[in-house]
């Protein structure tokens, strides 16, 4: 089954250029353009997560997230402008689960709407395997080679959100808002610190890693599965 996304924006170019995007990550896609139409989508199409837009016309995105919060505890991605701080404030005290800038990439939403299905436990595909390595998205388990690997929370956040992107680079700043949160506060090198834990975990040479790579500059992969065959 696919995830669900209910997408709440006014501007119709880039409701369907973002609908195109998630469309071809696997996602159903539902499009509202205003407040009204996104609170009854929300209540009959019974989403699996919402994407609000802030700065909508009839009754704003605050609001919205505001009568959400009523019925449905369904996760909520802000999204909105850079000079909007205040607005991302209250929202999150809303209940909003989390927020996106704009502009962002397509890449960036796709981890973040990822990570907080993941939260709530629903994700698009049961089981991957990339190698001697088997992740259990249901039941958050991880085996090599068939023996259980433990992983705690936060580093089988980072190898699912890895995953998630199959095979391509994952941004540092992407790993550590998907992982951490946005509101998060501390040394950043706490990713490369997780990094070096999975690797010891999963890797044959971690200092010679051929699963997880570092990406200079850039960030981390987790190779493909057909990389490995």
């Amino acid at each position: 089954m696919s995830e669900r996304i209910l997408l709440v924006e006014d501007d119709a170019m880039i409701s369907d250029a973002l609908s195109y995007s998630l469309s071809k990550e696997g996602f159903e896609v539902l499009q509202a353009f205003d407040g009204p139409e996104g609170l009854r989508l929300a209540k009959e199409a019974e989403p699996h997560l919402i994407l609000l837009d802030l700065m909508l016309p009839t009754i704003g995105g605050l609001e919205v997230c505001r009568e959400i919060r009523r019925f449905s505890t369904v996760p909520i991605l802000m999204v909105t402008a850079r000079g909007e701080e205040t607005e991302r404030v209250i929202g999150l005290e809303l209940g909003a689960d989390d927020y996106i800038v704009k502009p962002f990439g397509t890449r960036e939403l796709i981890a973040r709407i990822r990570a907080n299905l993941r939260r709530v436990g629903f994700v698009e595909k049961k089981e991957t395997k990339f190698g001697t390595i088997a992740i259990d998205f249901s039941k958050r388990e991880v085996t090599r080679n068939g023996e259980p690997v433990h992983l705690p929370f936060r580093e089988f956040e980072l190898l699912a959100a890895l995953a998630a992107a199959k095979g391509a680079v994952v941004e540092r700043s992407t790993l550590f808002d998907s992982v951490w949160g946005t509101d998060w506060v501390g040394d950043h090198r706490t990713l490369d610190v997780h990094i070096r834990w999975l690797r010891e975990k999963l890797e044959e040479q971690p200092a010679q890693p051929k699963l997880i790579l570092t990406i200079r500059g850039v960030g981390y992969r987790l190779v493909a599965a057909e990389e490995l065959k």
